[in-house]
């Protein structure tokens, strides 16, 4: 059953209505067989881009949808809730796009940005390392400037869409102080960026990841986003919209699985009657309804925080840390609910509950996420609570 919508306007309404009519036409029925032979999604990225789907959150003229985070977060969920590594792919492409949309020059706006929001180029993100995960200013690729370009030389490690992507954003260093990192637009067919093979995953295995490698690779000056030393400050801002990406779709997870499971206790019977009308698996039930809208709540609040232009980054962690807990409660629950069936491959359950797991280790562990939110508090930062429900 899809979830009951409160969007702020009709074309919102609209919007939704198509997202969820391209999802059961053009998603799901590709999404378990592509799932189970890790074949790439490519087709549906294009198939989303055409749409305007890519590149919701950013501005009409460059040729984005100019659409509240609002709405685009929502847009998120309807595709996770089909198929989830769709759902991150359409998060990390957003995200890609982050540096060059906000700290980009006017003529650089204008010359890339089209490109990237029209969905015909797919967009990856470069900024963990093997040793510099959790911390990015420990990265250690580096970016020296080279007469009117530089040379990228490094790796970076759990590139969504590496070797699939027409472009990178490369977070690298630039100088040796902590800070000293700068943000790059590099192309994906620039000389000496190779991929490594897809890692092996538990989970979202459509969804290619891969190390990316820098030998020597050459990157025009007029592709540095920002100055020199921006690229950490680029970096930080870009996760917590980025974190409010990946609650979403955590909460289509938990949506996804929710609606298996009911749907399959009204069906199964016990002793006569439906499982559903039995009040231990009843209440089950209703712990993961409750669940499910109370995660997207905190990721719609925060959303709403980032439209106003206020603080939200304690929200957007305490969304990714709720929603992405949520959907590994739920998604586990599920499975319960299907008692064998849902240990089988027959039924969907077992692969969300296997997706789920990974949203509470990306865009920042979980136990990062409870670090920023309790630095968040010692310091008093937040956003606005008293303004935000006006």
């Amino acid at each position: 059953m899809p979830a009951t919508r409160l969007l702020p306007t009709e074309e919102a309404v609209d919007l939704i209505g198509l997202v969820r009519d391209i999802a059961a036409r053009e998603l799901l029925p590709y999404a378990a067989d592509a799932e189970a032979t890790s074949t790439f999604p490519r087709e549906a990225f294009r198939t989303l881009g055409r749409a305007g789907l890519l590149g919701l959150p950013y501005p009409e003229e460059y040729g984005g949808g100019g659409q509240p985070y609002e709405v685009y977060l929502q847009v998120v969920e309807e595709i996770a809730t089909v198929w989830a590594s769709v759902g991150v792919g359409t998060s990390v492409h957003a995200l890609s796009c982050f540096g060059l949309a906000t700290r980009g020059t006017e003529e650089q706006k204008q010359r890339w940005l089209p490109d990237l929001l029209g969905g015909e180029l797919l967009g990856a993100y470069c900024l963990s390392e093997a040793h510099a995960g959790s911390d990015p200013a420990a990265m250690t690729t580096r970016a020296v400037r080279d007469g009117d370009d530089y040379v990228i030389t490094g790796a970076k490690a759990w590139t969504t869409h590496g070797g699939e992507a027409d472009f990178y954003k490369v977070m690298a260093r630039t100088s040796d102080e902590r800070s000293g990192i700068s943000c790059f637009l590099v192309p994906a067919d620039s000389e000496g960026l190779t991929a490594d093979p897809a890692e092996h995953k538990m989970g979202l295995t459509a969804s290619r990841t891969s190390t990316m490698r820098f030998d020597h690779v050459r990157v025009p000056a007029e592709r540095l986003l920002g100055s020199e030393g921006d690229g950490l400050k680029i970096a930080l801002a870009g996760l917590d919209s980025g974190r409010l990406g990946i609650a979403a779709v955590a909460v289509g997870l938990g949506q996804a699985a929710l609606d298996h499971a009911v749907a399959y206790a009204r069906e199964r019977e016990t002793f006569g009657t439906p499982i559903i009308d039995h009040q231990g698996l009843a209440f089950l039930l209703a712990d993961m309804e409750a669940g499910v809208q109370s995660a997207r709540a905190t990721m719609l609040h925060a959303a709403r925080l980032k439209d106003r232009g206020l603080p939200y980054s304690r929200e957007a962690s305490v969304a990714k840390l709720s929603a992405t807990d949520m959907a590994m409660r739920v998604t586990t629950d599920a499975v319960q609910v299907l008692g064998g069936y849902g240990y089988t491959r027959d039924f969907p359950l077992e692969r969300f509950m296997r997706e789920a797991k990974v949203t509470q280790i990306f865009e920042g562990t979980n136990q990062i996420q409870r670090l920023v939110i309790s630095r968040s508090l010692r310091k008093g930062a937040g956003g606005d609570l008293h303004g935000a429900g006006q």
